[in-house]
This record gives C-alpha cells, structure tokens and sequence, in this order.
C-alpha cells in the first residue's frame, strides 16, 4: 500500500568513540537518556519511532509539521542536558510503500538516511519542501546542493534552525522552548493570565489553558 508520510532519522554524533573511551556504562546511559527525550517529545507532538537504530532513530509522522517540530525540540533539549554527545538529522517526506503494516520502502526514506548522515553535529537538514510547513520559531537557511551516496545527482537541502527568541522572549510551559512572543500560540489559565506555546500540540497539553480571542 503507498502512502505519504514524513521521516526523519536522528544519531548521536561520535557514540562509537565515546563508547571506547568512555566505557559501556557511561556510553549506554547517554542512550538511554536519549532515547527517552525521543519518546516523551515523539509522544507528546503525536510522531511515533519507527525504529531504533542502535545509537540512533527513525521517526515517521503521518503530518509534517509535528515532526518537525518534534527534530528540533529534541535536539534542543539534548543540548539542555548537556549531554556529551550533540545530535543530527535528517528529514524527507514523500510517498513510500507501507510493507507488512510496520515497515515503510522508499527513496524518501533512503534520503532522509542519506541526510542524517551527511549532516554535522548539532545539524538538522531537510528536503526543501519542510519550509513550507515549519512553525514560526523554526527557520531555514538556503537552499544548498549536497553529493550523497546512491544518488547520482546533488540533492537540495536546507538547514533548519531555531529562531532567535528576541529581547522579550517567553517560554512554553510544556516542553520548555524559548522564543519570541510575536512566533507563539497564545492562551490563558484558568485566571487570565497569559501563556505562550510553540505549537497547539503544546497548548493542548496543558490542563487549564484557554484560548485567546487573535491568539
């Protein structure tokens, strides 16, 4: 059965050797601290893991935009934690053949692989097609031509980036992200008082939120 969906691929940048130099002990806590991030975010913006791929994972969104969102909120707070070691990724999205109801065979697959893997430390890129469905606090550098392996001819990729929160920012009170005001979602509690989120998955999650008439 083909069906459109949204994949990115995520890897811990240089698990193999900070396993050898650090040990197993301190290499598998650093992955199971990730691969938790991964699950409460994927959970909570409604992505699911496909699978995991030993110091990586592939995720599958049914939507674009919460799987974008969910890559740079991960990799945010994979920042946030100090972990170690940085993330990369990879985004692509496409029609795809869905095999045995739990596998998914494609080129847009095979290039969101191919992204992950060209991407450096602290790096998401993607098919420029996720510009046109990025929420306001993700932005996109320009689109730059890149050689991957298995493909015969450069593919075209954007950087995607946070957005600077400004001099007034505020934070959501889900997941934690800073930005700018003008760039939220905006609701009140049960008092009035105003609250901001990045994205209405993060405003429906909070018990007692509002919404606000233009916001």
């Amino acid at each position: 059965m083909r069906v459109d969906r949204s994949f990115a691929f995520l890897d811990l940048c240089g698990f193999t050797s900070y396993t050898a130099n650090e040990g197993d002990a301190r290499a598998t806590r650093v992955l199971a601290d990730f691969r938790a991030v991964v699950r409460e975010i994927g959970s909570r913006r409604g992505v699911r893991v496909a699978k995991w791929l030993g110091d990586g994972a592939m995720l599958v969104g049914v939507e674009a935009e919460p799987l974008v969102s969910a890559v740079l909120e991960i990799e945010h707070r994979i920042d946030d934690v100090d972990s170690p070691l940085p993330i990369r990724g990879g985004l692509v999205r496409g029609p795809v053949i869905l095999f045995e109801g739990d596998d998914y065979i494609g080129t847009p697959v095979n290039l969101a692989a191919r992204l992950c893997d060209a991407a450096g430390p602290r790096q998401v890129l993607a098919a420029p097609s996720f510009c046109d469905v990025c929420p306001p606090w993700i932005g996109a550098g320009e689109p730059y031509a890149v050689a991957l392996p298995g493909f015969r001819d450069p593919v075209e990729v954007v950087r995607l980036l946070r957005r600077p929160a400004g001099p007034d920012p505020v934070t959501d009170p889900v997941c934690g992200l800073v930005l700018a005001a003008a760039l939220a979602v905006q609701r009140a509690d049960d008092e009035g008082a105003p609250l901001w989120f990045c994205s209405e998955s993060c405003a429906g999650s909070w018990s007692g939120a509002e919404a606000v008439e233009g916001g």
